[in-house]
C-alpha cells in the first residue's frame, strides 16, 4: 500500500496521533525513533538500520551511555536555570516539564535508574542543592555564571562603599557642628604633689599689694604721665585689634565649615554614578546579533526595568517585545534641541534638552529641565548617561 498522500484522511489521523508524548516502551533510543504500537516498534526493531545502530553501540556501550547522561544533566539543568532560576523547587516538577518536550533524552539511557538517584547525584556533585522533606525531594540550582558572581560582587562593593560614605559623611557634619557652636570638650585638670627639696627650707606666700603698687608708682614716676597714657592707648587698641581679628576669624572659621560641607555634597552627588543605567520610556538601540539580522542595529522603547539590568523592550519598527540585558542596548542621542534624560551621575532621572554634541570628545552639552537643580548647564556629559526620551 503506497505512503498516503498531503491532506488525505490517512495523513491528518498519522499526524494527529504522532503528536505529544507516546508509549517510552515503544520508543528506540539509539534511532530517536518513537513507534506508535507494538506491531511497529517490532517491525522496527527488525530493520537494517536499527540493526547497524545496535552493531555500533555493542562495540563501546559505555560511550553511548556517556553521551546520552551527559545531555541528559545539560538539558534537565538548563531548564532548571531558565525556568526557575535559584527557586527552590519540587525535582518531580522540573522532570515532568523536562519529558514534555517529545525529543527529550529518556533517562533509561543514562546511568541513572530513578530520579531520586539523579537529584542525590546533583548535589554530591555541587550543582545544586538539594533537601529531603516528607513532600520528596527539592532541588534549588547554583548560579556559578562568572557574569552573575562578577555582578554580585560589585554589587556588594557598591554596599559597602555607600555606606563607608555616609557613615564618613554624618561624622564629618557631626564635628563641623560642635566646631560651629564652639563645642570645646574641657581638658582633664593635672594635680600635681606640693614637695620642697630640703626640710630646712620655708614656704612663704606673698598676698601683699605693696610691691605692685610701689613698682607700678615708680615706673609713673620715671616715664611721666604722657608716657603712661600713650601706653594705656596702644594696649587698648591692640585689645580692640585682637577682639576684631578674633571676631573675622571665628567668621571666616564658619564660613569654610559651610563651604565644606557644600563641597562634599557636591563631591558625592558628582559621583554617585552607577554600574546600571537603564530607565522606563528611553529609546535604546540594540547591538546583539544573537537575535540576527531583524533585530541588529535597531531601535526600541523601554517598557519595564527587571532587576535593574535587564529591560522589557519594544521594537519600534516591528511592535516586538524582546527581554535583553543593558550590555546588550546602548542609548540613542537625537538631534540639538530634543528632550533626553539623564541616566547617571548625580542628576540621575531628571530630564534636560540637549544643547550640543562634542563628538572630538563622545560627550554632550545639556540643560537640566526638572529637579533640584532645573536650569543648570551641564558640560561634558559622556554618551551614555543620556539617552532620547520616548
Amino acid at each position: 500500500m503506497g505512503k498516503a498522500d498531503f491532506l488525505t484522511p490517512k495523513a491528518i489521523a498519522n499526524r494527529i496521533k504522532s503528536k505529544g508524548l507516546q508509549k517510552l516502551r515503544w520508543y528506540c533510543q539509539m534511532c530517536q525513533k518513537q513507534c506508535r504500537d507494538e506491531n511497529g516498534f517490532k517491525c522496527h526493531c527488525m530493520s537494517e538500520s536499527h540493526q547497524r545502530q545496535l552493531l555500533l553501540a555493542s562495540e563501546n556501550p559505555q560511550q553511548f551511555m556517556d553521551y546520552f547522561s551527559e545531555e541528559f544533566q545539560n538539558e534537565f539543568l538548563e531548564l532548571l536555570r531558565r525556568r526557575f532560576g535559584t527557586k527552590r523547587v519540587h525535582n518531580n516538577i522540573v522532570y515532568n516539564e523536562y519529558i514534555s518536550h517529545r525529543e527529550h533524552i529518556h533517562m533509561n539511557a543514562t546511568q541513572w535508574e530513578t530520579l531520586t538517584d539523579f537529584t542525590k547525584w546533583l548535589g554530591r556533585e555541587g550543582l545544586c542543592k538539594v533537601d529531603e522533606t516528607p513532600k520528596g525531594w527539592y532541588i534549588q540550582y547554583i548560579d556559578r555564571d562568572p557574569e552573575t558572581i562578577r555582578r554580585q560582587q560589585e554589587l556588594e562593593k557598591k554596599k559597602k562603599q555607600d555606606l563607608d560614605d555616609e557613615e564618613r559623611t554624618a561624622k564629618f557634619i557631626e564635628e563641623q557642628v560642635k566646631r560651629g557652636m564652639g563645642v570645646v570638650e574641657p581638658e582633664a585638670p593635672v594635680y600635681t604633689e606640693l614637695t620642697r627639696e630640703s626640710e630646712e627650707e620655708k614656704v612663704v606666700f606673698n598676698l601683699s599689694k605693696g610691691a605692685s603698687t610701689s613698682a607700678g608708682a615708680s615706673k609713673a614716676g620715671a616715664f611721666g604721665a604722657n608716657a603712661l597714657k600713650s601706653a594705656e592707648g596702644v594696649a587698648v587698641g591692640k585689645r580692640k585689634e585682637s577682639s576684631r581679628s578674633s571676631t573675622q576669624a571665628k567668621e571666616k572659621k564658619k564660613k569654610s565649615a559651610l563651604d565644606e560641607i557644600m563641597e562634599v555634597r557636591r563631591a558625592k552627588r558628582k559621583n554617585a554614578r552607577t554600574d546600571y543605567w537603564l530607565h522606563p520610556e528611553i529609546v535604546v538601540k540594540i547591538v546583539t546579533k544573537k537575535l540576527g539580522d531583524r533585530y541588529y542595529k535597531k531601535k526600541a522603547v523601554v517598557k519595564e526595568v527587571v532587576d535593574k539590568y535587564t529591560a522589557v523592550v519594544k521594537t519600534i519598527d516591528y511592535g516586538d517585545k524582546l527581554k535583553l540585558d543593558q550590555t546588550h542596548l546602548e542609548t540613542v542621542i537625537p538631534a540639538p534641541g530634543k528632550k533626553v534624560l539623564v541616566l547617571n551621575g548625580g542628576n540621575r532621572g531628571s530630564e534636560a534638552i540637549l544643547n550640543s554634541v562634542d563628538e572630538k570628545n563622545f560627550s554632550v552639552t545639556v540643560t537640566i529641565d526638572s529637579g533640584p537643580m532645573k536650569g543648570c548647564k551641564a558640560e561634558g556629559v559622556p554618551y551614555e548617561d543620556i539617552s532620547k526620551l520616548a
